[in-house]
């Protein structure tokens, strides 16, 4: 092999497994949301995958050079077969009730662990040949070694974040990354035997076939890996979507988790309870002419609600992945109305709306938005959800704060938590801090043990309202340390 190869090689190899790592963490995410605890799983887990196969590889890499190239080509047709294969061991754990922090482990150990091996396995004798190849500058050649692992990592980081897994989803994703390893097959080339070494030829003989036939399955399973589909209907770098419709309600879900709902007949009410309650507070509380900041998009359905019944409100809606927007105005027909309507781009100039233009729609982070915007609003939604929780850093004490300098209304807040969970003491804490006037209600508990949480709070005395959605009740809540951006929110455990 000719050392630019072997460079190539490594660099290549580097960022298939660092792509690898960034993809494991997206699929992930419709069935064990995303936090934390499910990256660190992730990035523990893969790190020491690759850390036992280059102590592995390095001791295959001792043999003798032919010997060793036919282990790395084997290693590499098994790393396809697992790469292409991980979301379907990962869906098969989670069938068999794999659930909480201890099923997201067990999964993640089984379903990336192995790949994560064998994917490092061939990068100690891809060294060794490059330093050999070059006597006397043995030092530049290992230099250069570790350059080119360094750089792999960085396309690999790039290319899985800004380019598949945006454009092409975590699956098909996966399965390139098998393809790769399976090109990666034939560079692979050790010094050919001694002349005198018949032992050596009867062995390539004999490997020859099973050769042929374990990439002819490396093959198949890339190709059922492209031709398996997404984990869910509609898929970006950011979200995992499927529409399901029962009855005369269409459900968007995002990573599993309910998202939105809406009528499909000409019924006015909205469907999930929270954002029953959450509409209840905001007829009651504001004015004919509010001008009300929504942080998560969603489904557009409280949004759509406020510019119906006020024709002189304004609203902007922050929502972070552009492919949400286009599934609700696509499956949601109240929202799609309301964006095709009055919606207009406001990420440039928030201020830009006019007659028609009332439902301002900003895709960026909210944390992002808040920080540089310089409109004032009359209330705030905090309706903002990856997968089953809310997003770290939009549940500190410094968010909040910026949020009681825009807002001079009321503030909402929508939680997915346990009864007096965790997420619900740190964001009551940072609310009873900011406001004198906090209000809690909490929603029916599921099988998980959590439920909607909703929270009220206010400059002046938020008044009553008439009812609750059903299964809903006031609650109160142990007093605890409010989250800030130093010490957060880590996730469900």
């Amino acid at each position: 092999m000719q050392f630019p190869i072997t460079i190539g090689l490594i660099l290549v190899l580097s960022a298939l497994g660092l792509t690898y790592e960034i993809a494991a963490g997206r699929v992930l995410a419709p069935f064990f949301g995303t936090s934390l605890l499910t990256w660190t799983a992730v990035i523990a887990t893969i790190l020491a995958g690759f850390s036992l196969g280059s102590a592995l590889g390095g001791l295959v890499a001792e043999r003798e050079s032919h010997a060793a190239a036919r282990t790395v080509r084997k290693a590499l047709v098994a790393t396809a077969i697992l790469m292409a294969l991980s979301p379907t061991v990962l869906g098969l754990i989670y069938a068999w009730g794999a659930r909480e922090t201890a099923g997201m482990l067990l999964a993640v150990i089984l379903a990336f662990f192995p790949a994560s091996v064998l994917v490092s396995f061939p990068s100690p004798f891809l060294a060794k040949l490059a330093v050999d190849a070059r006597p006397g500058r043995e030092g530049s050649s290992l230099g250069l070694v570790l350059a080119a692992g360094s750089l792999g990592a960085i396309v690999g980081a790039i290319l899985a974040g800004f380019v598949a897994l945006p454009l092409i989803g975590s699956v098909a994703t996966f399965a390139g990354c098998g393809a790769v390893a399976l090109l990666c097959v034939l560079l692979v080339k050790g010094k050919p035997p001694h002349a005198c070494d018949t032992k050596a030829e009867k062995v390539d003989q004999s490997t020859s076939t099973g050769s042929k036939i374990s990439m002819g399955v490396a093959a198949l399973a890339v190709a059922t890996g492209f031709g398996g589909g997404s984990v869910c209907r509609y898929e970006s770098g950011l979200s995992c979507i499927d529409v399901v419709r029962q009855s005369n309600v269409v459900y968007l879900y995002s990573d599993r988790t309910p998202q939105a709902a809406e009528p499909t007949n000409a019924a006015r009410d909205l469907v999930m309870p929270y954002a029953q309650w959450i509409w209840a507070r905001l007829e009651r509380d504001l004015g004919p002419v509010p001008s009300v900041l929504f942080i998560g998009g969603g489904g557009y359905t409280l949004p759509a609600r406020l510019l119906e019944t006020r024709p002189l409100a304004r609203a902007i809606a922050v929502e972070i992945d552009p492919l949400v927007t286009r599934v609700a105005g696509l499956h949601l027909p109240r929202a799609a109305t309301m964006i095709e309507k009055t919606g207009y781009d406001a990420s440039d100039d928030p201020e830009n709306g006019n007659d028609r233009g009332r439902l301002g729609i900003v895709h960026a982070d909210g944390r992002v938005f808040l920080n540089q915007t310089e409109q004032r609003f009359d209330a705030v939604v905090m309706d903002a959800f990856s997968s089953g929780s809310v997003p770290a850093h939009l549940a500190t004490l410094e968010t909040y704060e910026r949020l009681r300098e825009i807002a001079d209304g009321p503030i909402y807040v929508n939680l997915i938590d346990s009864p007096d969970g965790p997420l619900v003491r740190g964001v009551h804490a940072i609310l009873s801090d900011l406001y004198p006037h906090v209000e809690t209600i909490q929603g029916p508990i599921s099988f998980r043990g959590r439920g909607n949480v909703l929270l009220a709070a206010s400059r002046t005395p938020l008044a009553p309202l008439d009812a609750l959605p059903d299964g809903y009740k006031k609650m109160r809540i142990t007093p605890a340390r409010a989250f800030t951006d130093d010490r957060g929110w880590v996730g469900h455990r």
